[in-house]
């Protein structure tokens, strides 16, 4: 996919400049989040470092809250999601430099989701969820609307268009997709690859717990078999569900606050928005790594992962301040780990090259 480039982009503001001149002469050992330039963060086998400074762009290009984050199928573009209608999407290469921009029509901005649909002439999409529009809605990357999809009033499940607060889609192989309903009423929406209503579940009624389905992806690489695993933020763990909305599995993360849920190759990536939240918001958050048994072997920014005699995983911390409450991740080709973060006083993602 080729974007027109955008002249000035890669100019820093001041104070970015004076902290690149200011590293040169090894005056300044710390980056912009904290972290030294040479720390390495996580254990075992996944560690990484900081990339100084990625990202960053001029006043023209303001970021209020960074909420999501993909990679296109070719791993060259980078797409942050954002709350701020001056530039919604911002489409990056993976150098930090801004390739296109577009959007001001989504003030609650706050799932993105990228999906290829098959057929002769097979395309990327996006899906957008606002919270505070009340919808999702699908686009191309280049920022054409193509679709959306309101409150699901005939379900029966929701008295009014306001108690519907979509926080992200979750993509089935067969273009069939399911709405989490993260900031309302819990439920889980299943529409089909047409876009049709097929079911809704969860909720209250359904055993989801409030402030629960937030963010998560579909495991399995068709879709008769695929399950959903979510990632239920305030409750603190991770919950695995049928397509119909059977619980089939949860893994404990305590001490964190899973956002989102990523796999890359045969490893889960978990963006904790913070350590102790919601009761302490100014927790900074860390990233976790998971293998395919759902097993935490790294933290990217926290304490190192612990089980007890009895396979029980320790309350887990965050360590040092590289990050500022973590909401979703990318992992491109190289192993990179791009992280977009909320709350976090209108800073950039930060991206983190792989020791």
């Amino acid at each position: 996919m080729q974007y027109p480039s955008r002249s000035g982009t890669s100019s820093f503001s001041r104070r970015s400049f004076l902290l690149h001149g200011a590293s040169a002469l090894g005056l300044v050992p710390m980056l912009a989040g904290g972290s030294e330039a040479s720390e390495v963060l996580g254990q075992g086998e996944f560690r990484y470092r900081v990339v100084p400074q990625w990202g960053h762009l001029t006043d023209a290009t303001p970021v209020k809250n960074c909420h999501g984050i993909v990679c296109d199928a070719s791993s060259e573009h980078i797409i942050l999601l954002t709350d701020h209608t001056a530039n919604n999407v911002i489409v990056y290469d993976r150098s930090g430099k801004l390739v296109h921009k577009w959007g001001n029509a989504f003030p609650g901005a706050h799932g993105l989701s990228i999906v290829r649909e098959g057929g002769k002439e097979a395309r990327e999409v996006l899906f957008i969820t606002d919270l505070q529009t009340h919808r999702v809605v699908k686009a191309t990357l280049e920022g054409e609307i193509l679709d959306e999809w309101l409150w699901p009033q005939k379900s029966g499940k929701y008295g009014t268009e306001a108690e519907y607060k979509p926080s992200w889609t979750l993509h089935l192989p067969d273009g069939g997709f399911f709405v989490l309903d993260g900031y309302g009423r819990d439920f889980i929406t299943h529409y089909d690859a047409a876009g049709k209503f097929v079911r809704i579940f969860g909720g209250a009624e359904g055993g989801i717990g409030h402030w629960g389905p937030h963010g998560g992806m579909v495991d399995g690489a068709s879709s008769r078999d695929a399950t959903l695993l979510i990632a239920m933020s305030d409750q603190q763990h991770l919950l695995r569900l049928s397509q119909t909305g059977e619980k089939l599995g949860r893994v404990d993360l305590p001490g964190g606050n899973p956002r989102q849920v990523r796999r890359h190759g045969s490893h889960y990536f978990v963006a904790h928005l913070g350590d102790n939240w919601p009761k302490d918001r100014n927790c900074r958050g860390f990233v976790s790594v998971l293998d395919s048994d759902l097993r935490v072997v790294s933290n990217i920014g926290g304490t190192a992962p612990e089980y007890g005699p009895d396979e029980v995983l320790r309350t887990m911390e965050h360590k040092g301040d590289t990050f500022m409450h973590p909401h979703d991740l990318v992992v491109d080709k190289d192993g990179s780990i791009y992280v977009a973060q909320f709350a976090s006083q209108q800073t950039y993602p930060v991206k983190l090259e792989r020791v």
